[in-house]
């Protein structure tokens, strides 16, 4: 019989500004070790194009990955690998920087509300120095499955029901699954003992957790403590979350801005190599 995870702590959204003067929503973006190889989780969506026109302009990361989702509008992307091209509704893109690499984002104008998320996640010491990759995901290529009635799972990372998500050879194992439920419907995911697992709700409301569990709404991220299984079941809205599971490094952290690194002296390294203009280790 399944172990349902339980939730240890609910992490609520709030405003920042990011970029070159993005407005959003930041759900965490700290060194925890309960969210571990976690690092930060943005939340963007706005109707207005003055929210996010300025977008990211060319800037450095080194030592982690970057996964950004797009659920309505378009983001226009470059680096410093080649890789030029714009991902729309729907699309993923799933980008490691490795030992380094120089990007930008820059979100178009949408008719309409625009929605994206972005998650950090960080690389093993091991793997800082790795060769940066640039994964793009479109939506055509993501399975959906309806596992049980009611339920609908976007497949981005990880296997549901035999559906196996493109998002592949990622060092933490990650389950990433977009699921949709009608309301009173309720969900179960196997995720593996000993890995870090998060539910992000992006629309309704509903519990995780054994029995009658813990309620969430919109905007608001459930710890998971650990278990064998995620469960969920939506509250009379229904509900849409976003499930991240992912082996924890349990390795030191040090993080400034763009670049994770393990100790302080690998942090100053890297941004003095940025200032000197040998950032960048590998180029397309």
């Amino acid at each position: 019989m399944s172990e349902a995870r339980a939730v240890t702590r609910i992490l609520t959204r709030r405003p920042t500004v990011e970029g070159a003067g993005v407005r959003l929503q930041r759900v965490f973006g700290q060194v925890d070790a309960a969210l571990d190889p976690f690092l930060l989780l943005d939340d963007f969506g706005s109707e207005d194009p003055a929210d996010y026109l300025a977008g990211f302009p060319w800037h450095p990361h080194r030592g982690m990955e970057t996964v950004t989702y797009v659920l309505a509008g378009s983001v226009e992307h470059g680096d410093s690998l080649g890789n030029r091209g714009t991902i729309s509704g729907g699309d993923v893109q799933w980008m490691t920087a490795g030992s380094g690499i120089v990007h930008q984002e820059m979100p178009q104008r949408y008719e309409g509300r625009a929605r994206a998320f972005q998650l950090w996640v960080n690389l093993p010491a091991a793997a800082k120095i790795m060769d940066p990759r640039y994964q793009e995901v479109v939506a055509a290529t993501i399975p959906e499955v309806t596992p049980t009635t009611g339920v609908k799972v976007r497949v981005i990372a990880g296997v549901v029901g035999g559906a196996v998500g493109p998002v592949t050879e990622v060092m933490a194992q990650p389950t990433f699954l977009d699921v949709t439920l009608a309301p009173g419907v309720a969900f179960e995911h196997a995720v593996p003992n000993g890995h870090t697992a998060l539910a992000y709700v992006i629309d309704g409301d509903g519990r995780f957790g054994a029995s009658s569990g813990r309620a969430l709404t919109d905007g608001q991220l459930a710890v998971l403590s650990d278990g064998d299984a995620v469960a969920a079941a939506a509250g009379p809205l229904g509900m849409r979350f976003l499930l991240f599971a992912g082996k924890p490094l349990r390795e030191p952290v040090a993080w400034y801005g763009p670049v994770v690194m393990t100790t302080e002296e690998e942090l100053e390294t890297a941004f003095r190599e940025y200032r000197a203009g040998t950032f960048v280790k590998k180029r397309g």
